[in-house]
């Protein structure tokens, strides 16, 4: 069986996956010398570098761990070519990252770079564009030190608000805590959030955070006068396993759960309470997103299956069957959502495309034109038989 071209495996074991906001040429707020002045926080929250939308790539992290395994830990990056629908079969970039294990990512929206999560600390990578006669990717470790987040054990979830102006970062410990950046002044320091903490994602606004746990109900924190304003209860047996803030079409905004046994529960941003519960697939969800504009859900499975939903009724709008070998650690819609990267333990990478196949269904849904409108014409005809043309009254 041949291998799809969207689809690598590049050595390393996956539990982390992101697309990469075009590189900006000049110099980005986040990297400014003196991270502590004020002002320059406030640009932080304007000034983002503009996607660009020719240059689609996917940063992966993950690795074997500590030991002689021989697998080694890594972040990489992926060039994903839309015309061709590939993954080019070698990583752009490359950054060994020795025996520790980059369990967890969040890239900054401006494209700056991105924060990983090792089993200690958590680091700074930077990305940059290399002037070269082939322009080129480079990642590096950032002589930058988080110092807020070192020695602070495993760091199991890490998100930025959307404009880049807040990290949030939750520990096996089930400590939760959420900064500004890039002064890393602390705004949420909560210690018992949850027993551990799995999940993180703040609202459109970044007024809202939403945690869950490995067990027990989700809470959402008012990050400005960091109290919680609700918690989510789990029904029956159920197990929250991924949470994303969404927007719908009349811009109101709405939160997504998923049930570890396969079903999103959706809840209302005002009064927090559930609007419903769906079940969307069989097998154990393991992975969960969101797209951008709001339109398509995506659940990844510990069978490898991608199921993708469309939230207006939540029906189906694609299953991609075995899209991996093993269980779907992670997912990531691009940022025009016409395209999702997922990643397994496997150490697989794809890049799935989000429009339906239409098969035959144009040359049968014109069928069902036609047999509509003759249907239609029959029907006249028998309410009104004087207006039958002559020639076929004798019929």
């Amino acid at each position: 069986m041949d291998t799809p071209n969207n689809y690598q495996k590049y050595g390393v074991p996956f539990y982390a996956a992101a697309w990469l906001p075009g590189l900006g040429k000049s110099k980005r707020p986040d990297q400014e010398d003196d991270a502590g002045d004020d002002k320059k926080e406030i640009e932080t929250q304007t000034e983002l570098a503009q996607f660009d939308s020719s240059q689609n790539y996917v940063v992966f992290s993950g690795g074997g761990g500590e030991g002689r395994s021989g697998v080694p830990n890594a972040i990489l990056i992926a060039q994903f070519d839309p015309a061709s629908v590939s993954l080019s079969n070698q990583p752009v970039a490359k950054l060994n990252t020795g025996s520790n294990l980059p369990y967890r990512m969040a890239v900054h929206p401006a494209g700056s770079g991105l924060v990983c999560s090792f089993p200690d600390s958590c680091r700074w990578f930077e990305l940059e564009e290399e002037s070269d006669e082939v322009p080129k990717l480079a990642l590096r470790q950032s002589e930058r030190v988080l110092e807020q987040l070192q020695d602070v054990g495993q760091q199991l979830a890490l998100a930025f608000d959307r404009d880049g102006s807040m990290l949030a970062a939750g520990g096996e410990d089930g400590k939760l805590r959420v900064f500004k950046w890039p002064s890393m002044v602390i705004i949420l320091d909560e210690a018992k959030a949850h027993t551990t903490m799995k999940q993180l994602d703040f609202s459109p606004d970044g007024k809202f955070l939403i945690s869950l746990g490995d067990r027990g109900p989700g809470r959402v924190w008012d990050v400005t006068s960091s109290t919680v304003v609700a918690s989510l209860p789990a029904e029956r047996d159920e197990v929250f396993c991924g949470c994303r803030f969404s927007v719908i079409d009349d811009g109101v905004h709405i939160l997504y759960i998923a049930d570890k046994s396969g079903s999103i529960v959706t809840w209302n941003t005002t009064t927090w309470k559930r609007i419903g519960s769906k079940t969307i697939s069989r097998d154990i969800i393991s992975a969960f997103d969101v797209s951008a504009d709001g339109k398509l859900l995506a659940c990844g499975t510990a069978v490898g299956d991608l199921v993708i939903v469309n939230p207006t009724r939540m029906r189906i709008h694609k299953v991609v069957k075995k899209a991996h070998m093993g269980l779907v650690t992670a997912l990531s819609f691009s940022h025009d959502s016409r395209a999702l990267a997922s990643a397994s333990m496997d150490s697989s990478a794809r890049v799935s495309t989000l429009e339906v196949e239409k098969k035959n269904g144009g040359v049968l849904s014109l069928w069902v034109i036609i047999l509509i409108i003759l249907i239609a014409i029959a029907a006249y005809f028998q309410k009104n038989p004087d207006k039958l043309p002559s020639a076929l009254k004798g019929f």
